[in-house]
């Protein structure tokens, strides 16, 4: 493999781990407070209001339900307006992102929900507010969970940022269809492959390892 090659690939996986990581961070801060929402809202939550609930699951499942390249198209006039271009690195975190931060909610929220409802309840009982009940109970005791749950997220969004190279938005999926796909390429293409299939073995390596020591 000549020296030009390595050059390429170690460049568009420096870029599609800045769209992983980029996205994932705003995975986190997006949709932890979307779950939490979910799970104090829904009927028997700590501040049950079920008609929110409902609706907000519904807005969190319709932007689930919109397939990846769909929502590629659809924002770009969203991602030019935000990072005033709709091609490259930085436009493609826009979508990664909107796509994620439901995804994220989800998940994120199962792991809340099986927390200890009697955790819950003797917190209650003993005077803790609202808020000490999400910060000492919900949050440390779903840990675990939260953290499987962000390496799925992260697994799922370097395809996702693969995807997006469709559309010129740099990283490994980019360069596997401008070098490898359009220049009839082989070398490339599997070594495309061969670096996300590392990549995604890594990080779920890195998320089962942190997982199981927070358990």
């Amino acid at each position: 493999m000549s020296r030009l090659i390595l050059d390429l690939i170690l460049h568009a996986t420096v870029e599609t781990m800045e769209m992983v990581l980029a996205s994932g961070l705003i995975a986190v801060i997006g949709g932890l407070p979307l779950a939490i929402l979910l799970i104090a809202t829904a009927p028997g939550g700590i501040l049950p209001l079920p008609a929110f609930s409902r609706v907000l699951g519904l807005v969190v499942d319709a932007a689930r339900a919109v397939p990846f390249m769909i929502l590629l198209v659809l924002l770009i006039p969203v991602t030019r307006l935000v990072a005033g271009t709709a091609l490259g690195t930085g436009a493609a975190i826009v979508p990664l992102s909107i796509a994620a931060v439901p995804y994220f909610a989800r998940i994120a929220e199962v792991s809340l929900r099986e927390v200890d409802r009697n955790l819950v309840d003797a917190v209650r009982a003993m005077g803790g507010t609202r808020w000490m009940v999400i910060r000492f109970v919900l949050l440390p005791e779903a840990l675990p969970g939260l953290i499987s749950g962000l390496t799925v997220t992260l697994v799922t969004l370097v395809g996702a940022s693969a995807m997006a190279g469709v559309i010129g938005a740099g990283g490994l999926g980019d360069l596997a269809i401008r070098y490898g796909y359009q220049r009839f390429n082989t070398t490339i293409m599997l070594s495309v492959v061969a670096v996300l299939i590392a990549l995604v073995t890594l990080m779920q390596a890195v998320g089962n390892r942190l997982a199981r020591r927070l358990r």
